[in-house]
């Protein structure tokens, strides 16, 4: 069985998996921005997760979290789960925090970071992102970074399975209750991904959401190496 962390876990599609990770075998290692959100871990906890904390807006509490997990029993695999849909926390959350956790962590063979067919909307510009949240950021513009970061990093780093998923639009509290995908196939992909053996899940650099190819700037390797630096710049921190 696998050590699995995922982040952003204290409800919707994060704790979806947890929950089924869990109850599969797998040692869980769920994550909530603080500790009243870990507070409803609880139920996870008791079934043997363990719980780390730390708000992803701040990047010393990314660096905070990726310490405690070093110092630790060593992952096999992280569901980059966490992610917001507006407002300032945008960029912070759902770029930078995936990217410092990918540069800190040593450990995992397996990554997954969580996408959305809102990428294909993104701009390949990295001119005037708000890196640090003082202003509301761009959703899509997110989700094509992420997205490219996993193709990245399937690319540089050997004999680590690093793959995108978009989960569709599903009813959890970012999608809204109107929203039309299965909430309960949202997370299956991402789980299958980071635990099975099966030879299609022992793939690397693959966008899944019904095969479709991702965004041409995805695999543009001149964009990639542009986010990467870019990256490195503003956080100080070396993929």
């Amino acid at each position: 069985m696998s050590r699995i962390l995922v982040t952003g876990s204290a409800d919707g599609l994060g704790r979806a998996a947890a929950e089924s990770l869990l109850s599969t075998g797998h040692e869980v290692v769920v994550h909530a921005r603080s500790q009243h959100r870990a507070a409803g871990l609880g139920p996870l906890a008791a079934r043997g997760a363990e719980i780390v904390v730390g708000d992803f807006t701040e990047r010393d509490a990314v660096r905070s979290v990726a310490a405690e997990l070093t110092a630790t029993k060593p992952l096999d695999a992280v569901i980059h789960n966490a992610g917001v849909w507006s407002g300032p926390a945008v960029m912070p959350v759902n770029v930078i925090a995936p990217y410092l956790l990918t540069a800190l962590l040593r450990g995992p063979r397996r990554l997954v970071y969580l996408s959305s067919s809102s990428h294909f909307g993104g701009r390949p510009s990295l001119a005037g992102v708000d890196w640090l949240g003082e202003s509301a950021g761009s959703y899509a513009d997110s989700k094509l970074f992420v997205t490219t970061l996993a193709a990245t990093v399937a690319r540089l780093r050997r004999g680590v399975l690093s793959n995108a998923v978009d989960p569709g639009w599903v009813p959890t509290k970012m999608g809204g209750p109107g929203a039309p995908d299965n909430l309960e196939l949202g997370h299956r992909t991402q789980e299958w991904l980071a635990s099975s053996d099966e030879p299609d899940a022992l793939t690397t650099g693959g966008y899944w959401y019904h095969r479709q190819q991702p965004h041409h700037a995805v695999h543009d390797e001149t964009f990639q190496e542009r986010l990467l630096r870019t990256l490195a710049e503003e956080t100080g921190t070396a993929l």
